[in-house]
């Protein structure tokens, strides 16, 4: 059975928080989110040049057709069912299956992982990735949630004296930057699995957009704070993603972190989009912070174990 864009787009709609219903007009998140699942869901499912540069490059003597997207029924509900592997790496297998008709229930996890093994068993999976404007899901493990705003509601308020965003240009303290996270990994070494730096290119395409900023105190550098615009994460909404937020080790524990969504969101070009995140449902320093800040939680990734 095929399915349009379109059609995942309405059913994707209907499974979003309330809350975030009130911040964007129905026709509008439905045409952003006709284009989130154009590409990569649609695509992935019909196109067989993209399975075999997949195949050749995660899946070598695998089936080219392991590498494509389906949309199947499984138990009671239909789900799209996607081979994927953690930050391109072969050795962390995983299938998603964000995009169904309707949020998943205890009772559904069964027939889900069922499908999930007779489709991709033969990769090894390590779990199946599910989405839920619910967290709380019998029989699954925490993955990242979601946490956003509006950048209207995200303004700056008590921020310690000398606690400034600068736009950067230039990414001259990534080094910086690699040893601010070691240094939170050895504090934390869970940490470790959620999260860590953002490539140099990739900050520096930031920097280049005028999204990223370096994070000053009384003039010193304390770290990077900065944003991307990527419609695959932003769940429809036209929203700036959180790409970077890191302190120094000498600059963490000041009680700086709850402010720097807020000088983030003010910092950025505009006004009217919605600042989100994801941040892993064990990191509750991160967590805390982005809702001390006024983020909210409106959703979650699922881990439903496949082992």
């Amino acid at each position: 059975m095929s399915i349009t864009a379109a059609e995942l787009a309405g059913f994707t709609l209907e499974r979003q928080h309330p809350l975030t219903r009130t911040w964007v007009d129905d026709e509008t998140r439905l045409r952003l989110l006709t284009e989130m699942h154009e590409d990569p869901d649609v695509l992935l499912a019909n196109s067989q040049e993209i399975a075999e540069l997949r195949a050749e490059r995660f899946a070598p003597g695998q089936p080219v057709e392991s590498m494509l997207n389906y949309w199947l029924p499984s138990g009671e509900l239909h789900a799209m069912f996607s081979m994927r592997f953690e930050g391109g790496d072969t050795t962390k297998p995983f299938v998603d299956a964000t995009p169904m008709t309707r949020s998943p229930q205890p009772e559904d996890l069964p027939a889900l992982k069922a499908s999930a093994l007779e489709i991709y068993g033969m990769h090894h999976p390590r779990y199946l990735r599910l989405w839920s404007a619910d967290p709380e899901l019998p029989g699954t493990e925490p993955d990242r949630r979601f946490l956003a705003a509006p950048i209207s509601e995200l303004r700056p308020t008590d921020v310690p004296a000398g606690l400034e965003l600068r736009q950067a240009t230039t990414v001259d303290h990534y080094d910086e930057a690699m040893q601010a996270y070691d240094d939170v990994d050895a504090d934390h070494p869970h940490h470790v699995e959620e999260a860590s730096v953002q490539d140099r290119e990739d900050l520096q395409e930031a920097a280049d957009e005028g999204l990223l900023f370096d994070v000053t105190v009384h003039d010193e550098w304390a770290g990077y704070a900065g944003a991307v615009v990527k419609p695959e994460d932003s769940l429809g909404l036209p929203a700036y993603v959180v790409r970077e937020i890191i302190l120094s080790k000498k600059h963490r524990g000041n009680g700086y972190g709850r402010h720097l969504s807020q000088l983030l969101a003010q910092s950025l070009p505009d006004p009217t989009h919605i600042l989100i995140g994801t941040i892993h449902a064990a990191n509750r320093g991160a967590r805390t912070a982005a809702l001390q800040a006024g983020r909210h939680e409106i959703g979650a990734w699922l881990q439903l174990p496949l082992g």
